[in-house]
């Protein structure tokens, strides 16, 4: 069981991975499709992720120290600062204020929140057990995993809005097809990095059923297979069905994607704690 630290930890990291993914999510949606009504929820998002930035950059140094001081002591964060801990939050906060800022800007507004969002989630590069690996192709796939998973988690809110009105199923079902098309290729790249990453980082099946690092993977497995299960429902019933129109079709497509999410923050909570208090398997 973690102590206080470790269960901080692991609640400033699902915070971190929410609030990043989300909000870049977000905003690479709606450049991509063309959405209006993306500012609220990229702000929301974003300043969460700010706000666990700082604040799992903090709670490093009071893990060094093992008491809370360690959170606001300058000698200590001025020593994190000077790792790729340091290197991450400057990415972090960089990326996350001009997602923000291009939110008030006018027409090239979008394409500065999508350049911010993509210099968070490059955050992820440095810290971390991937990142430890120092390895190109690793960091490359890495940040491929982390945009598609953005992508799929910024485009669930604004289809599930336009899915509740009846005057906008047509636009709603144009958008789910699209995003199905757009996913047959980046979900195939979403599941082959996460398998390669997760066989160089075990390295045998004993170590996936035999440690705890491998147990909690292997959770996260089963969390992402009944997720591509959902989203092979929409795709290919509640998708079409709204597109004819159907109001059942568009009820069954809201209540998919409020599970999707439900278990998108589950697999982000796996996440977080695979990232916090468990070591990877020698």
């Amino acid at each position: 069981m973690p102590d206080v630290w470790g269960l901080a930890t692991i609640a400033a990291k699902f915070a971190l991975y929410v609030g990043i993914l989300t909000a870049a999510g977000a905003v690479f949606a709606a450049q991509i499709f063309k959405l209006d009504q993306y500012r609220t929820s990229a702000l929301f998002f974003a300043s969460l992720g700010l706000f666990a930035s700082l604040f799992v950059f903090s709670l490093r140094g009071a893990i060094m120290t093992g008491d809370a001081g360690g959170m606001i002591d300058p000698e200590m964060l001025g020593l994190l600062w000077s790792t790729p801990v340091g290197t991450a939050l400057i990415y972090r906060i960089a990326g996350l204020c001009l997602l923000i800022a291009g939110v008030f800007m006018g027409r090239i507004g979008l394409w500065v929140s999508v350049m911010g969002g993509l210099i968070a989630v490059l955050s992820f590069n440095h810290g971390g057990h991937i990142a430890d690996r120092d390895a190109v192709l690793l960091d490359a796939l890495l940040i491929l995993h982390l945009i598609a998973a953005a992508f799929w988690i910024g485009i669930l809110m604004p289809l599930k809005r336009l899915a509740l009105k009846t005057e906008t199923y047509v636009r709603a079902a144009e958008i789910g097809h699209q995003f199905g098309m757009i996913a047959s290729f980046t979900v195939p790249l979403l599941i082959l990095a996460g398998v390669y990453m997760g066989y160089v980082l075990l390295g045998s099946v004993s170590a996936l059923i035999g440690t705890d690092y491998g147990i909690v993977l292997l959770l996260k497995v089963i969390l992402v297979a009944g997720l591509l299960m959902l989203a092979a429902l929409n795709k290919l019933r509640f998708v079409p069905a709204l597109k004819a129109g159907d109001s059942l079709g568009a009820t069954h497509l809201v209540r998919s994607i409020s599970v999707e999410w439900m278990v998108i923050l589950a697999i982000l909570a796996v996440t977080a704690t695979l990232t916090s208090t468990l070591t990877v398997p020698a």
